[in-house]
């Protein structure tokens, strides 16, 4: 299970939407996030991205183009390395638009999660931001298949652990979309759940990925 876990905190839909923004923002700002030293492995932003459709809010996730050689077909959220100089914040929200052709401003940023070392030698940091009600989707074809609006409902769930064989770490699966997500992206989900949607301080950094993403 999941450590650093209390029952503190406070419940997302409990929170009037004209405040759902600032809660998010003041949760993440008390989360006392980890961050992890690269010891060679490359720095990596992902982003999650607040999205409104209607009255509700959402997130996206993307389907990997197949012509790309690393991840094919893998649900995922938009994000890359790091380019020299860039901070994650930086880096999250020019992947965002190079993925998906929206700009968003740099105060559009809520806060980050817990870095996340990936077996594939990456240390992604999850960083949040606010879209609202966004412009039009131009997904780049050579990286996104499709655009998946997950909304916040859907990603609120308990998640599923597991063994991997070869590893005396747990992995974790989120119920999706009528099948299961897989780490990183679903621990990283899952800790955005805990924080961010409930206000509690879970890590997640010892949940390891399942053996196909190590080979």
């Amino acid at each position: 299970m999941p450590v650093d876990q209390d029952s503190s905190g406070y419940r997302w839909t409990d929170v009037p939407a004209t405040r759902l923004r600032d809660a998010m923002a003041e949760a993440l700002d008390a989360f006392p996030r980890r961050t992890v030293d690269p010891e060679g492995r490359k720095p990596a932003a992902m982003l999650i991205a607040i999205v409104d459709r209607g009255a509700d809010q959402g997130i996206w996730l993307t389907e990997r183009a197949p012509s790309l050689r690393a991840h094919a077909g893998q649900l995922a959220l938009p994000g890359g390395r790091l380019d020299p100089g860039e901070d994650p914040q930086a880096a999250a929200l020019r992947e965002l638009h190079e993925e998906l052709g929206i700009a968003l401003p740099r105060s559009a940023v809520l806060g980050l999660l817990d870095d996340y070392p990936t077996r594939s030698g990456y240390i992604m940091t999850p960083v949040v931001a606010w879209v609202g009600d966004p412009p039009p989707l131009t997904p780049n074809p050579a990286e996104v298949a499709v655009v998946h609006w997950i909304p916040l409902s859907e990603l609120d769930v308990d998640p599923r652990f597991a063994a991997v064989p070869g590893s005396d770490r747990p992995t974790i699966q989120l119920p999706m979309m009528g099948g299961h997500l897989h780490a990183p992206t679903a621990a990283i989900l899952h800790q955005f759940r805990e924080v961010v949607l409930h206000g509690r301080p879970t890590r997640v950094d010892h949940l390891d990925q399942p053996r196909w993403a190590w080979e």
